[in-house]
């Protein structure tokens, strides 16, 4: 057996070992995907059947990407291409441009919505920055689908914000002018325009087909038909590929994704290879439970189960009277967590949208709890991060007093580090908690580490967007979340107009918040709480809690015991399967 296989469990090595022909696997949440992803390229190059630099790994966000290359890294493989679709793409514009145009590659648009206010004043409008940003997520849709301006006014009659269709079209016609006039295309320009020079030019292609042969793709359920469209054109008449996703977790939609590509990957190469990765090393079974009911019966879901046997607390679900009272229960329930030694770490709180983290972030604050806002500001552009880095490089030209970590923390100490932390939450905690992590890195720095190459460090992982673990309690959006991991989660306001999202009012936008709520449920490990409030509005609980039903969740009372408060909060679990929709396939 090839290294490359050991360590995987049955249904891993299974997709690992097939090196040849068309492969579908259809991984959940937690079931090693990226494991089988590089062991697989692993294995065909230690086996021959690869040549490292002929390999094409495609994932969605850098991030994927480096920990892909990472890990290959870590099996001995060096050379693979692991990239985006926009990383390969402008990688090859770069490339064959300056070849085909006689020039070098058009400069990409850095910030899309600052370009449409210049388009718009320049045609005689003047949208407010809202509609600006709905307008550049218009444009990607349409691009990303393939469509032109005219199939969008058809496809999207309504306009935008204020905007009439008719002024929606005529500012993306002046945006595109304006675009070719500074001579700079946007991140959907680079997909197209790799798109048209493979279709176009046939040296082009074969160069292409030539240096890649073998192809994996991450994520594919996220797939945009632009994406796929280059896919196609990137490998030709070849059928060495290789497809890793999870219908389940189709949560982009509105961005241009469309599954049917995952779900109909077996229509289009009927000798296709399947192999189903069902075993979570991730949640324990009583969350799994959770997660299997709310998408029983949908199109393309996987039945999850642990691949650990050890006995876990059923999850919960609690009502609450307002916003309020449920930001205060799961501060409460976190600081529970902290005072009996969970690392903060590994405790998230996860919402529909970002409006819903206001009354989160107080109540922790009050609570003297740190926390960290994912899609917030960056670790190295916090004020006291880069303070502190400013003071560390103006101490490393002197010599040192002390070793080096006492080094660090004096400095730090001179800007208000103190060993302890503050007591309250809020700006004074998150400020400590940074200083405290920069102490981190120092305690944990190779031995001989000094100053000038500590903070020359420091510098490398702000540029690389390297961010350092701080201990603190993460808050995110279900989107964000996807792809982490936590081992106890809190999904706070399970209501209808929260989860689902008020404007989900067809089946397919519904089904799409079902998907989203499965994603935000399998970030859990160990425990998971559910909750809503009523508010003045007098939400109703969520249909997809109907859904689930009380036989994998436990309703609790507000205060966090189970009885009276816990039986009235008992209704929006009862009788899910008279509740739940049809699957439409």
């Amino acid at each position: 057996m090839s290294d490359a296989l050991a360590g995987l469990d049955e249904r891993q090595r299974e997709a690992a070992s097939v090196l040849r022909g068309p492969v579908v696997v259809l991984a959940g949440a937690g079931a090693g995907k990226t494991r089988v992803i590089t062991h697989r390229i692993a294995h065909g190059v230690d086996t021959g059947a690869y040549s490292p630099g002929r390999v094409m790994a495609v994932t969605f966000t850098a991030k994927a990407a480096g920990e892909m290359r990472g890990r290959l890294r870590a099996l001995g493989v060096e050379g693979v291409s692991a990239r985006t679709f926009h990383a390969t793409a402008l990688a090859q514009l770069n490339y064959f441009w300056p070849t085909l145009a006689g020039d070098t590659m058009p400069s990409i648009v850095d910030n899309k919505v600052r370009l449409l206010a210049h388009a718009a004043d320049g045609i005689g409008i003047d949208p407010d920055t809202a509609t600006l940003r709905d307008l550049a997520s218009e444009i990607e849709w349409r691009k990303v689908g393939m469509r032109s301006i005219e199939e969008y006014a058809l496809a999207r009659p309504n306009g935008v914000g204020r905007l009439s269709v008719e002024r929606v079209v005529d500012l993306q016609r002046a945006y595109e002018r304006l675009k070719d006039e500074r001579r700079q295309v946007d991140f959907e320009d680079v997909l197209l325009a790799c798109a048209g020079m493979l279709e176009a030019e046939p040296k082009v292609a074969r160069a292409v087909h030539e240096q890649y042969r073998h192809f994996t793709v991450d994520e594919f359920q996220d797939v945009s038909p632009l994406q796929h469209r280059l896919l196609e054109l990137w490998l030709g008449d070849r059928r060495d590929i290789c497809v890793v996703g999870d219908a389940s977790q189709t949560v982009y939609t509105f961005a241009g994704a469309e599954s049917r590509f995952l779900l109909e990957f077996e229509r289009r190469y009927d000798d296709a290879r399947v192999v189903r990765l069902e075993t979570s090393y991730r949640s324990l079974t009583p969350i799994l439970d959770v997660a299997n009911e709310l998408m029983r019966d949908r199109p393309g879901a996987l039945r999850l189960v642990a691949a650990a046997e050890a006995p876990g607390e059923t999850p919960t679900v609690t009502a609450y009277p307002d916003d309020a009272s449920e930001a205060r229960g799961v501060a409460q329930r976190i600081g529970a967590l902290i005072s009996d030694g969970v690392d903060p770490r590994q405790i998230a709180v996860l919402y529909r949208s970002h409006s819903q983290s206001a009354e989160l972030l107080s109540a922790l604050a009050g609570a003297g709890i740190a926390t960290t806002v994912l899609g917030g500001k960056r670790f190295f552009d916090l004020p006291e991060v880069r303070q502190a880095v400013m003071a560390l490089r103006g101490a490393s030209v002197a010599p040192l007093q002390s070793g080096f970590v006492d080094a660090v923390r004096d400095v730090l100490r001179s800007l208000g580090f103190t060993d302890d932390p503050p007591q309250a939450g809020g700006a004074l905690r998150d400020a400590w908690e940074a200083r405290a992590a920069i102490l981190r890195l120092a305690e944990e720095a190779p031995e001989g580490t000094t100053l000038r190459v500590f903070t020359d460090e420091l510098t490398a992982r702000a540029r690389a967007g390297d961010e350092p673990s701080r201990r603190t309690v993460t808050l995110a959006t279900l989107h964000s979340a996807k792809g982490l991991e936590w081992d106890h989660v809190h999904i706070v306001g399970l209501a209808e107009g929260l989860l689902p999202i008020s404007y989900a009012s067809t089946f397919e936008q519904v089904d799409e918040e079902r998907r989203l709520a499965y994603v935000g449920i399998t970030r859990a490990a160990r425990t998971l709480w559910l909750s809503w409030a009523r508010g003045p509005r007098e939400r109703q609980p969520s249909r997809f809690l109907r859904e689930i039903g009380s036989r994998t969740l436990r309703a609790v009372g507000a205060t966090g015991s189970s009885g009276a408060g816990g039986r009235r909060s008992a209704s929006p679990t009862a009788s899910a399967s008279a509740r739940r929709p049809p699957a439409r396939r």
